[in-house]
């Protein structure tokens, strides 16, 4: 592990000259990439080298106990060995967790999709609260969340929600939402009092820069239409909708948001790339069957990933066998229930799989 660690602060210093030089401050493509990797690797160094100071203070410490005779001095260098010898152990565990390999994507927004599945109006309805867990989320994190598109349920809800999520990491943290949700409650129409069950498919998709992914315009159909749905007063009556088919894929990227049809259009075509970039990162996965051990599947819409019980205020995570009794919390945007201790559970299988390699 050391030697890895040290070839990280070489390559730190070597980052670190390299923006100094004036033919790099003047490409500012390859400064941008440049000033990424330098603060990846700062968090590891700076963990490196406080381990480093403190590992030669523990040293020099045993040391001077052994040649001190003052009685009062031998004491507070027992302390200080004594923290020392505490706080190293912590140090190399965050160590090994910042040397796992990082997922390309963590750092980048997200494309969020909630669709209603299984269940009808219910599945619907639990669509669009899901959505609103998620946004209240989103708030607490310091994201943005931007509502995209929104298809209208039959007596409420939705049958679809498409909205970008943008800010910190944001995708270091939904993509753990990827797949089926189950939910089990006692619908409003429901005379009888019986428990139905539906579900909601969520896609969680790593934005994709326009200029990344190659758009062929004579692939693209454009349409103009009239924004409709949900929103009374405040549908926009001009034709600012803007529907893209990408023909080749048969994509079909609908936007009507936004308050002009340019703002839609560039909404549409970020959308639109992002798909595409999707089906590439697919083709890459498909083709190595090792590339997503450490991840929770590929977020193919067939896995049933968390239940909701809502008669017994139960969430389980069926990934990691976690129940929680926190659904209302949940559900009013407290995700960190979940989402850290699924965090802490796949950084564990990583640390296990590179326990191997040292």
């Amino acid at each position: 592990m050391f030697s890895k660690l040290d070839q990280v602060e070489s390559r730190y210093e070597e980052v670190s000259m390299s923006l100094q030089r004036p033919d790099v401050a003047s490409n500012q493509k390859q400064y941008r990439a440049l000033m990424k990797e330098l603060s990846d690797l700062e968090k590891i160094v700076g963990i490196y080298r406080d381990f480093k100071k403190k590992t030669v203070n523990l040293k020099e410490s045993k040391e001077l106990l052994t040649s001190e005779s003052d009685a009062e001095m031998k004491e507070m260098i027992r302390e200080e060995i004594k923290e020392l010898e505490a706080e190293l152990p912590k140090l190399e565990a965050e160590l090994k967790i910042a040397l796992i390999p990082k997922d390309p994507n963590d750092s980048k927004n997200i494309l969020l999709e909630i669709r209603a599945g299984a269940g009808g109006d219910e599945a619907s309805l639990f669509a669009d609260e899901l959505f609103r867990g998620y946004a209240y989320y989103a708030g607490t994190q310091g994201w943005k969340a931007e509502l995209t598109s929104y298809v209208d349920g039959n007596v409420g809800g939705a049958k679809e929600i498409i909205a970008m999520i943008s800010g910190d990491a944001v995708y270091s943290k939904m993509k753990y939402e990827s797949g089926v949700h189950r939910v089990q409650r006692v619908p409003k129409t429901e005379s009888a009092g019986r428990i139905h069950t539906s579900t909601v498919t969520v896609a969680v998709i790593p934005e994709a820069e326009i200029n990344e992914v190659k758009i062929d315009m004579k692939d693209i159909t454009i349409d103009v239409m009239r924004a409709s749905g949900a929103g009374g007063q405040s549908v926009n009556r001009t034709e600012s909708a803007v529907r893209l088919h990408h023909n080749p894929t048969g994509i079909l990227v609908h936007c009507q948001e936004g308050k002009s049809q340019l703002a839609n259009k560039e909404r549409a075509f970020q959308i639109l790339a992002t798909k595409l970039q999707q089906i590439e990162d697919e083709k890459v996965l498909k083709a190595a069957s090792d590339a997503r051990l450490d991840q929770i599947g590929t977020g193919d819409r067939s896995e049933r990933i968390r239940t909701y019980n809502f008669p017994q205020t139960r969430i389980t995570d069926h990934r990691i066998g976690l129940t929680i009794h926190q659904l209302d919390q949940v559900m009013s945007g407290q995700f960190e229930y979940l989402v850290d201790p699924l965090v802490a559970h796949f950084q564990a299988e990583a640390l296990k799989k590179q326990a191997t390699t040292y």
